[in-house]
């Protein structure tokens, strides 16, 4: 074992260097500007009660993929992931790689929206935007990006209208919603959901984030505020670190009904492995799926374990199926400079490969 250097010179150089953090850090934190959601422009093509549909401005010079991209994100937090920061883009990075970016932004759900279900959701907030795209274009079919449980939402809408879809990309999305490294899955197992949607109605935002903090809850909700320290001198990482906080606290309330038979059949029921997940009077077969598949997963994810992942494979009758291994986590998949070398050129290319 190494002695522990507990120098007095060196301690009282370490205070100093803290205490200087500091001072800098309350006064960046007082001339921080307003924290922005989502860095690359953009404009709304089409809006249903709360949902609004996106899309992204190509940058100039830039040959576009002919089929455009649709990405549908989870329902428990906001898109802005995909366009955190200027570096940390995945929705800049797929422009800069020719690729036609629309987006799901779903709001806010409110008391008004308690009783919407799955099938309101996927064939019918998913399927107008898909169609407002296709009309927009010109196009019978178009590409879908599904990212967690928007990817899942994907899935069944691929399985459901796979005459609509020309190629189909899933990002960290759970099939197998009970393998034994799931921790999340673990606890909501025996969790009696009608009474918690009885009594509540909406499921507050703040209680599902919080209870994804509390999966790792000395790295989420302790470490991370002492780390703060070392780039509160910085204005740039500061904010950075802000953006980031921001988007963690800011998740939107689920409508009960989609909750209530989101949680049972996907999870206690584990009916999109199974093949007994309805949408309506439909049942979701994902063998329905025809289209080549991107499956990407993440090697360290917390909230989709890889094997939840992989269960794709072998799933669908597509007979062009690709899967692609990221060394991250949930988040760094997005964020991390790794993600943005390699995860968004190979998406890219990938579709483009496929016409």
């Amino acid at each position: 074992m190494f002695p522990i250097d507990i120098r007095p010179e060196k301690l009282a150089q370490e205070m100093a260097d803290f205490s200087r953090k500091l001072g800098q850090g309350v006064e960046n934190l007082l001339n921080a500007d307003q924290i922005d959601t989502g860095v690359t422009p953009k404009e709304v093509v089409y809006t249903e009660d709360k949902l609004t549909l996106y899309r992204y401005k190509a940058p100039e010079g830039v040959k576009q993929n002919p089929v455009p991209m649709l990405i549908v994100y989870a329902l428990v937090n906001r898109p802005y992931m995909t366009d955190i920061q200027e570096d940390r883009s995945t929705i800049k990075n797929l422009l800069a790689a020719g690729q036609d970016v629309y987006l799901i932004d779903w709001g806010y759900p409110d008391a008004a929206d308690a009783s919407l279900a799955l099938e309101d959701y996927i064939n019918g907030y998913i399927d107008s935007c898909v169609d407002e795209i296709r009309e927009a274009h010109g196009l019978d079919k178009i590409n879908i990006l599904g990212i967690c449980q928007g990817g899942a939402f994907s899935l069944c809408y691929t399985a459901l209208h796979q005459d609509k879809v020309q190629n189909m990309v899933t990002m960290v999305t759970p099939v197998d919603y009970q393998t034994p490294d799931n921790m999340l899955s673990a606890w909501v197992q025996h969790m009696d959901v009608d009474l918690l949607v009885d009594t509540l109605g909406n499921v507050p935002g703040e209680l599902l984030n919080w209870t994804f903090l509390s999966l790792k809850p000395f790295s989420l909700t302790g470490q991370k505020y002492v780390n703060m320290v070392d780039v509160l001198d910085d204005e740039k990482k500061l904010k950075n670190f802000l953006r980031m906080e921001k988007w963690i606290f800011d998740s939107p309330d689920q409508a009960g009904e989609t909750f209530r038979q989101f949680i049972k059949e996907f999870y206690q029921q584990n009916g999109l492995l199974k093949g007994t997940v309805k949408i309506g009077k439909r049942t979701v077969d994902l063998k329905d799926i025809t289209c080549p598949v991107l499956n990407i997963f993440a090697e360290q994810d917390h909230l989709v374990p890889p094997d939840a992942s992989r269960a794709l494979k072998g799933r669908t009758s597509s007979k062009d199926y690709t899967e692609l291994s990221f060394p991250g986590g949930h988040i760094g998949i997005y964020v991390s400079g790794r993600a943005q070398k390699e995860v968004t050129p190979a998406i890219a290319k990938w579709l483009d490969d496929r016409g």
